[in-house]
């Protein structure tokens, strides 16, 4: 079992001490740390324990390195609470316990160091503050263990308590996409870059692509090592150095993530639920200036309460919208830490419930907060959470990728889980959009009130086309929405679809005996004309359908001849018959061939159709309409 154990507490409390005796590493790697003699950065190390290979994370207990604290702090699954035998508890014990205790950390041990310069009444009053400290938190019941790592007496007592811990911390949840984020990036000579971190979720193999996020770069794993030695793969839960291919180390820095290509989105806020420490100087206010750590990243954010008395106070939780002023990547159930903007003190934590932002509106608060309690709610019921979010996308639908984003579940589990919910009919899924049974239905309501009102406003049309459909019921919705609907109506029988005409099964166009002459010789005299018909006004003239026929009558058997498919109407003053139009195109497409890109101009057209300019010019404005021909100039590409 793979753990990662982070220390805590005050500078010069021996933490770094304290992990070369149980490891025999000193995690002070910098120049610095050696001449100054504290810990400025994170360190490292390992240690193989019983069945449990632990990776350790150091921190510095310095109040002006806090960021860097919160940079390992994220991720671990055990913390050793160190608190010196000749001093108490400080300061940044205090701080550093409130940041664990907020980054939902539930197992550790307090472990008293320097015991070799404490007497027993100083270590009676160290183990009685340490008490005070964590009563009622999950340290409440810990094993305290005094040490001394310069006389090294403890350190087996501290190995077997660290042992029983790590035989308590339960599997790792990795219920999200492969996310690991960078806390150290650096040059290896013969390697190049390398950079490591704690793997969050998932797995990483030698070879693969990842993207490293905010910026959506792709990288190439050219190596991986745990516990110092090369692997071909890594597992949710280990220290992991990954030799990363085509990018130098200056281009990665601490705060990015890698994770597997277009699984979560850059974000540039979330909502989450907060919680303000009861030692918090004020509340947390609307507009208020903060500094968030999630992941490895410390960002600037304002604060936007979604509540109506705009303010979250000292002890108390509430929802809240973070909006950051960099991109991050972030995921449901991601936890993270708010400092304040200056001074720099840790004021609250939180989690995440929706990491994409949507903006809420002062006056819809009481919806957003509905939504986000329903979210917060469903917590590790992923089909509740699925269910809720596409139930919120409305008749819009949502596709896997934008759920994944929404949510950063690996795409194992949100297959299954809408699977599940298209099994108890929750959901429908048509082309890959996934909406709620209701709002499939809704559309479906909505296009067959469409076709019937079409049919109502003008009953002697055929019918109503699919673009006006589309139009008037489906404004803005992915057109794999659009052909799922229609093609259950065509299936149900609920429509019919003819040559893109769409009508109701039980309509039907209608001509009297003197309409249907009428039609018969609007058509036979074009027909006669092939390409040179008279203007319509003349057509119909001929036709015997003179002044006293009402207008609507007459567009009413012009209809008729169109949506039969016999007549063309390519501007208000000429049609012509469909057969000689259709002619006209397969003799373009074969004439293309021969022509130089495929370019024709108004004389050759002429030629080649054997008409004057006065039906020259509407033909080709009738094939640039319907994709026939395309205007290049003063000429048409024949497509």
């Amino acid at each position: 079992m793979h753990l990662i154990v982070g220390t805590a507490g005050h500078i010069d409390h021996g933490k770094t001490t304290l992990i070369k005796a149980l490891t025999g590493t000193d995690t002070d790697r910098l120049p610095e740390e050696k001449k100054r003699g504290i810990t400025i950065d994170l360190g490292f190390a390992e240690l193989s324990l019983g069945e449990h290979r632990i990776g350790f994370v150091d921190v510095p207990g310095h109040e002006r390195f806090v960021k860097n604290m919160l940079a390992g702090a994220s991720g671990i699954d055990l913390v050793l609470l160190v608190i010196a035998g000749d001093e108490c508890v400080m300061p940044q014990t205090r701080e550093h316990f409130d940041i664990c205790r907020l980054l939902g950390v539930r197992n550790g041990l307090i472990v008293i160091t320097k015991k070799d310069l404490a007497d027993a009444d100083m270590l009676d009053l160290v183990r009685l503050e340490a008490a005070e400290l964590v009563a009622g938190t999950f340290l409440e019941s810990a094993a305290v263990v005094p040490v001394s790592s310069t006389t090294r007496e403890g350190i087996d007592e501290l190995r077997q308590a660290l042992a029983n811990a790590a035989d308590s911390v339960g599997t790792r949840r990795n219920e999200h996409v492969t996310r690991l984020a960078v806390d150290r990036s650096f040059v290896m000579k013969g390697f190049g870059t390398v950079v490591t971190g704690t793997l969050a979720s998932g797995e990483i193999r030698e070879g693969e692509e990842l993207e490293l996020l905010p910026d959506r770069r792709n990288v190439r794993i050219r190596g991986l090592q745990t516990h110092g030695k090369q692997t071909a793969n890594a597992l949710a839960g280990q220290r992991v150095a990954v030799n990363l291919a085509g990018i130098d180390h200056t281009e990665v820095t601490r705060g990015m993530t890698l994770c597997r290509a277009d699984t979560i989105e850059p974000t540039q806020g979330f909502d989450a639920r907060v919680e303000v420490l009861k030692n918090a100087p004020k509340p947390l206010r609307s507009r208020q200036r903060v500094r968030v750590h999630i992941g490895t990243a410390e960002v600037l954010a304002r604060m936007h309460i979604i509540n109506k008395d705009g303010e979250v106070l000292p002890g108390s939780s509430d929802l809240v919208q973070l909006r950051l002023e960099t991109p991050v990547a972030a995921v449901m159930g991601e936890r993270f830490i708010l400092r304040s903007y200056s001074p720099q003190t840790t004021i609250a934590g939180g989690v995440v419930i929706d990491p994409i932002r949507a903006r809420h509106r002062v006056g819809d608060l009481a919806n957003a907060r509905s939504f986000l309690e329903t979210l917060e709610l469903a917590g590790e019921d992923h089909n509740s959470v699925v269910r809720t979010l596409v139930e919120a996308a409305g008749p819009r639908g949502a596709d896997l990728r934008s759920i994944q984003a929404r949510t950063g579940f690996s795409t194992d589990i949100l297959r299954d889980a809408l699977a599940a919910l298209i099994t108890d009919v929750s959901l429908i899924k048509t082309t890959g959009i996934y909406l709620t049974v209701a709002a499939f239905n809704e559309l479906k309501t909505a296009v067959t009130t469409a076709v019937a009102d079409h049919h109502k406003s003008d009953p002697h049309s055929l019918g109503i086309t699919r673009e006006a459909i589309r139009d008037k019921a489906f404004n803005n919705h992915p057109i794999e929405i659009f052909k799922g609907v229609m093609a259950e109506l065509e299936g149900e029988g609920r429509i019919v679809n003819e040559n893109d005409i769409v009508r109701s099964p039980t309509h039907s166009q209608t001509l009297s005996g003197d309409d249907a002459i009428f039609v018969e010789r609007i058509v036979s005299a074009l027909r006669a004309a092939a390409l040179a018909p008279p203007k319509i006004d003349e057509v119909l003239s001929a036709a015997g359908i003179g002044p006293k026929i009402a207008p609507a009558q007459v567009q009413k058997l012009l209809a008729a001849c169109v949506n039969a498919g016999e007549i063309v109407r390519v501007s208000p003053e000429f049609a012509f018959i469909a057969e000689a139009i259709n002619a006209l195109t397969i003799e373009l497409r074969i004439r293309a061939r021969q022509l130089p890109n495929r370019l024709i101009d108004v004389p050759t057209f002429k030629e080649l159709a054997g008409v004057s300019r006065k039906y020259a010019i509407p033909l080709l404005e009738y094939f640039d309409r319907v994709g026939v021909t395309k205007r290049a100039g003063d000429k048409r590409i024949i497509m």
